[in-house]
């Protein structure tokens, strides 16, 4: 069996090859934080995709963090730089299996650390007294808290939206 040809080609899909592009730019500061991103129309130029890989390389920079989106408004760089924490890619992009029994459960609801920890390694003990989480994982913790915290948002807003649904309705 031979080894993998270094010049195979990338088979990841046209979305990521998308999102690592902007990425690369956001992080070589070609956009700063609160700056708007080019449209869903102006990406699908520039990358030759089509409107939904558009749409789904931004939704991967927005899980990431590195980014949010206003509806009506568009798609600007979050201020990541500020919070002190490097990006690093998520355990799936990296091809690590998901820890946990189920995707959606790590989705859905926030991790619960147990009294004494945090998914920052601060539980007072210090280096030698236990074993600190690397920051990979660290990370991933983060991220997942983040997109927890999207599945909660994304409810709030089509609650709202039936709300304002409700109240613009003829009342009889």
């Amino acid at each position: 069996m031979t080894p993998a040809s270094p010049a195979k080609p990338d088979r990841r899909p046209p979305y990521q090859h998308a999102a690592d592009e902007l990425r690369r730019e956001i992080k070589a500061g070609r956009y700063k934080p609160g700056e708007q991103l080019p449209s869903y129309r102006e990406l699908q130029e520039r990358f030759q995709v089509a409107n939904m890989t558009a749409r789904s390389a931004l939704g991967v920079l927005r899980d990431e963090g590195l980014i949010y989106t206003i509806q009506g408004r568009g798609s600007f760089v979050a201020d990541f730089e500020g919070s002190g924490a490097d990006y690093t890619a998520p355990a799936w992009y990296l091809g690590k299996p998901p820890e946990g029994p189920a995707e959606e459960t790590a989705a859905s609801a926030p991790r619960e650390w147990p009294p004494g920890e945090s998914p920052f390694g601060d539980s007072g003990e210090g280096k030698a007294g236990g074993a600190d989480p690397s920051l990979s994982e660290m990370l991933t913790a983060l991220r997942d808290e983040i997109r927890a915290l999207s599945v909660e948002h994304q409810e709030l807003r089509r609650e709202f939206e039936e709300l304002k649904k409700a109240q613009q309705s003829p009342r009889s």
